[in-house]
């Protein structure tokens, strides 16, 4: 069978703003031909569901924008009567706030803060992040996210380019740092692109996912654990995700490679790596590629996407989550019904 995907976003999109907007849109979805959703739940430093563990320890139960609401179990009521598959999406994963010095997490918790080699709060992009080396910051996120498999019926749970990731010129904080010596008897290298301290890092990563795996399944055996990483090895040198070890090491059950270029040959030339240099054929069937259909001013071409989803079937990829739901939605909902028309009916 075929995993036809799409994310929901809280961010330039207005789908989680109320029970009746979810409804509308777990109709449009399953009539397009989707049959899996992955909806965010954790993003800002918010969760989009009422946190026990964020209430206790940071005195924030929910995203302000839905207080007196729940949009997952929203969310799951809907899906469920279309029978779409629902499995949330903790986006910001060690993520602690963007261009807000720490935010929230690391004002209340400055023994989190990831460094980067000058010492200084380890910012990406605008992200700062916690200290995802941290076994302390490792077991928060783990607890976040079995508390939403304890709490929900779900079918899945899935990190991305942010859980488990690490930007790779952190590390240099004392713990991290004290660690490595005890293990080497010397100090992490300045370069923070040195192939052995990349890799020591990332398997520090990679360890989290198999607790994280363990104790997911240790609660609910039968649900997914997926993961939407940056694509390697561009994900391994900035942000230390392994995902060919993930599957070897058989701690991940699906895996959706970022694919996000913006023509068809890029995107093809991606495709032909994962397939011919990442991964054996028998674990095909594990892969499902994310596509970008809408960011900023960005939008694919439907010649694009259609070509996208006919050459995954043809090199036995059967499967991609398109990012995000409101690009289905522009010019009259015009690439969900060339989908519906051409590929997914």
């Amino acid at each position: 069978m075929e995993l036809r995907g799409i994310w929901l976003t809280n961010v330039d999109s207005k789908i989680l703003h109320s029970r009746d907007k979810i409804a509308e849109a777990m109709n449009f979805l399953v009539d397009t031909g989707f049959n899996v959703i992955f909806p965010v739940v954790w993003n800002k430093a918010f969760t989009l569901y009422p946190s026990q563990l964020m209430e206790t320890t940071f005195g924030q139960e929910i995203d302000p924008l839905y207080k007196g609401r729940d949009p997952l179990a929203e969310v799951i009521i809907e899906a469920q009567r279309v029978g779409l598959k629902v499995i949330p999406w903790f986006e910001y994963g060690f993520v602690s706030s963007y261009k807000q010095n720490g935010g929230l997490i690391l004002s209340k918790k400055p023994e989190w803060i990831a460094r980067e080699r000058k010492g200084n709060l380890l910012v990406k992009n605008g992200f700062e992040w916690m200290n995802a080396l941290d076994e302390e910051v490792q077991n928060f996120l783990i607890d976040l996210v079995l508390e939403v498999v304890r709490n929900y019926d779900i079918d899945g749970i899935q990190g991305d380019d942010r859980m488990p990731a690490f930007p790779s010129e952190g590390g240099y904080d004392a713990k991290t740092v004290g660690r490595y010596r005890q293990q080497f008897s010397c100090h992490p290298p300045q370069n923070n692109k040195d192939h052995k301290w990349l890799q020591w890092r990332a398997n520090i990563l990679t360890d989290f996912l198999a607790r994280l795996y363990g104790k997911v399944k240790a609660v609910k055996p039968n649900i997914l654990v997926s993961m939407a990483p940056s694509f390697y090895k561009w994900g391994f040198n900035e942000y230390l995700q392994d995902y060919p070890t993930w599957i070897n090491r058989e701690v991940v059950d699906i895996v959706h490679p970022q694919l996000y270029r913006r023509d068809f040959s890029s995107y093809k030339s991606l495709v032909e790596q994962l397939v011919k240099q990442q991964f054996i054929a028998t674990h095909l069937n594990k892969i499902f590629p994310g596509i970008l259909i809408k960011i900023g001013s960005y939008r694919i071409s439907m010649d694009y996407l259609l070509e996208a989803i006919a050459y995954n079937r043809s090199v036995g990829i059967n499967g991609e989550v398109l990012f995000f739901y409101e690009g289905l939605r522009e010019n009259n909902d015009v690439l969900a019904k060339a989908l519906r028309k051409y590929v997914y009916n």
